[in-house]
């Protein structure tokens, strides 16, 4: 099968989570497929990047946004019912290379990687295609709603009902729909979402398992430090649970890991000596090995965070809210720890840090979970079943 895969960015280096999942769906489909990757960027790229993804690739075609572009589109969305980040994606020009993709390759399917791609297709009703929702980026945009700035909360809000309309649309205009977690697939609001088709991220454990390291730290948190969701995530910590924490244990640090921290982030280490800021590591397994708990107690966001199932195939014992557990599926108190308050996870965290054998208990639970639950091969496996099956036209007729 000739196989067209839309993403909004270049899915190596894998510093993101729509890129790690794209790279690993990507490479396998692309021992079965000849797959055309086409890939939107508005930042720089580095040469041996590129490379990489040509080493499995059929053909690889990068299409450069231009930032006054991207800056037109945002400002002419205002008067549009596009979503902001749809927008932000769809470029007349661009529009026109992928226009000519398919008009020279003939690709048998095209796979989306999130609706912020799903314009470039939406016009090619005879070609069949499936949708990766990934998560849900309504839900994520309503709950940054709840807790943001007055001045924000309008355009916010509005972002958040142009998602919901335009998931809703894209629902119907795509052959397959699948999502990363049963969780996001309930929270989209077609009638239809049951049929969906859940597809979780795997973990490479041939990369990520437990292996020996100086412990320098006593916490860690990981990734996109500037997304929204990993900021709040992280002063929350800092500032909520590391106090009463510290009333206890004075002297207890905190490694915040992960690419292109923004300034709030940056200044926790300015104001904390025993906070420490790395922004982007070559290898982010040397931030696991350093630290003995692993701390992730998400308030916001959607989908399935991988920091979760990298600590814990890493064997670090994870404390985490309900609310990211949710799509991680471990079992509380024998795989995972689960706060929901400030004192909650503060008393988890003094009592591993208390207690070696409960957190080797804790970390050898989660890391069998993971190793039996998440996995990049059965997940293509039932990517693969899915873009493979006939596409159904029309509505069977009734019987009789």
């Amino acid at each position: 099968m000739r196989l067209l895969v839309l993403l909004s960015r270049v899915p190596y280096p894998l510093e993101k989570g729509d890129k790690l999942r794209a790279y690993h769906l990507v490479k396998r489909l692309a021992e079965r497929h000849e797959v055309l990757l086409c890939c939107l960027n508005d930042q720089r790229i580095h040469k041996d990047h590129l490379d990489h993804l040509r080493s499995f690739c059929h053909h690889l075609e990068v299409i450069h946004l231009p930032r006054w572009r991207i800056v037109w589109k945002l400002v002419t969305a205002v008067f549009s019912r596009l979503p902001f980040q749809v927008a932000y994606f769809h470029h007349a020009t661009a529009q026109r290379r992928v226009d000519a993709l398919i008009d020279r390759f003939a690709p048998d399917h095209v796979l989306c990687q999130l609706v912020r791609t799903t314009e470039y297709v939406r016009w090619h009703f005879t070609l069949p295609k499936t949708l990766d929702y990934m998560d849900t980026l309504s839900k994520g945009m309503e709950r940054r709603t709840e807790t943001s700035s007055p001045l924000l909360r309008p355009l916010l809000l509005t972002e958040t009902r142009r998602l919901q309309a335009y998931e809703n649309l894209m629902f119907d205009l795509f052959d397959h729909r699948i999502i990363i977690s049963a969780q996001d697939r309930d929270y989209l609001y077609h009638p239809s979402r049951a049929g969906m088709t859940v597809i979780p991220n795997g973990v490479d454990t041939t990369h990520f398992h437990p292996i020996p390291g100086e412990l320098t730290h006593d916490l860690l948190f990981t990734g996109n430090m500037n997304y929204p969701p990993n900021i709040d995530s992280v002063l929350y910590l800092v500032n909520k649970v590391l106090p009463l924490v510290r009333r206890e244990r004075p002297e207890v640090s905190l490694l915040i890991s992960g690419v292109d921290p923004s300034p709030r982030v940056r200044q926790l280490a300015e104001e904390d000596p025993l906070i420490t800021v790395t922004g982007w590591v070559k290898d982010i397994r040397t931030s696991y090995v350093s630290a003995r708990v692993f701390v992730a107690p998400m308030q916001i966001g959607t989908g399935l965070q991988n920091k979760l199932l990298e600590a814990m195939a890493m064997g670090m014992p994870c404390i985490t809210s309900a609310l990211a557990n949710n799509a991680v599926g471990a079992l509380p108190g024998e795989g995972i720890l689960i706060g929901h308050d400030p004192a909650s996870y503060a008393a988890h965290i003094l009592r591993l840090l208390a207690d070696e054998e409960e957190r080797r208990r804790i970390a050898a639970n989660g890391h069998r979970h993971v190793l039996s639950t998440f996995d990049w091969a059965r997940a293509v496996d039932t990517l693969d079943r899915l873009i493979t099956s006939p596409v159904r036209t029309s509505a069977p007729l009734p019987i009789g």
